[in-house]
């Protein structure tokens, strides 16, 4: 997907309709519509702010198709409900064996996959935001994005259980989807998280095999930049400061 002789504008555009016609598509008939709509009201919170902050913070276009494939993966659990996507089934029809069979599945294995295809897939994307905006540098560079992939995935888990209590019956379950697992939510917070992992650690080599300071900026990181405890002195100090300055104004 990624084609370094369109132009950036070219990319977001056949990114964008590619999306338009499959979300269009997807939207007709689908398993239930309950389930699609909840599905998709964070999606579509997540387009109304790429689209808002288009000109103030633009991601690269590795980023955006990162961002494509998942959203193209999530519609596809929107429009079946994630735990009746039929995968096996196409992969019968289309290459003549059970993906299940073949690796001893007894459940739908497609939430699982996306859960883990979530870290690998946005944990760049996150990493993208952090250096330009937070600027930090080195290891942090890399574990701050892991941290937010992980915490993210931590607070999707506490929204489904959210969403659960709050309409229950069927459509919570269907959003749910933990197709009798008690350690559902676990076990897709683990893939993320591996899946964050993953893409930091091949991100990490590519940068230890192009980036000639790599050494010298993950140092630098690490490195104590304040001597001083920022604690109870501090606050102290400010507080201080704070009556000084107050004193100073009724003179």
């Amino acid at each position: 997907m990624f084609d370094p002789r369109l132009s950036y504008r070219a990319t977001l555009i056949v990114l964008g309709s590619l999306f338009a016609v499959e979300f269009a598509a997807l939207a007709i008939s689908p398993v239930s519509r309950s389930t699609w709509v909840l599905e998709n009201v964070l999606l579509v919170a997540l387009v109304a702010v790429l689209v808002a902050t288009r000109r103030s913070f633009r991601f690269s276009r590795i980023s955006y198709t990162m961002i494509f494939a998942f959203s193209c993966l999530h519609e596809l659990g929107s429009h079946y409900t994630y735990s009746l996507v039929p995968y096996d089934a196409w992969a019968q029809r289309w290459l003549g064996f059970s993906i299940d069979a073949a690796l001893g599945f007894e459940r739908n294995q497609f939430d699982r996959a996306v859960h883990f295809l979530y870290g690998l897939l946005l944990a760049y994307p996150i990493r993208e935001i952090v250096l330009r905006i937070v600027d930090v540098r080195g290891v942090w560079g890399y574990l701050i994005p892991l941290d937010v992939t992980m915490s993210t995935s931590m607070i999707y888990e506490l929204i489904e259980w959210g969403a659960a209590e709050l309409f229950g019956g069927e459509l919570g379950q269907a959003y749910l989807g933990t197709q009798g697992d008690v350690w559902d939510a676990h076990k897709d917070m683990a893939l993320a998280s591996l899946g964050a992992v993953l893409a930091m650690g091949a991100t990490l080599a590519i940068n230890l095999a192009l980036q000639r300071d790599f050494a010298a900026d993950w140092a630098h990181s690490l490195r104590v930049k304040h001597s001083e405890p920022l604690g109870e002195e501090v606050l102290a100090r400010r507080l201080i400061d704070g009556e000084d300055g107050g004193a100073g104004a009724t003179d």
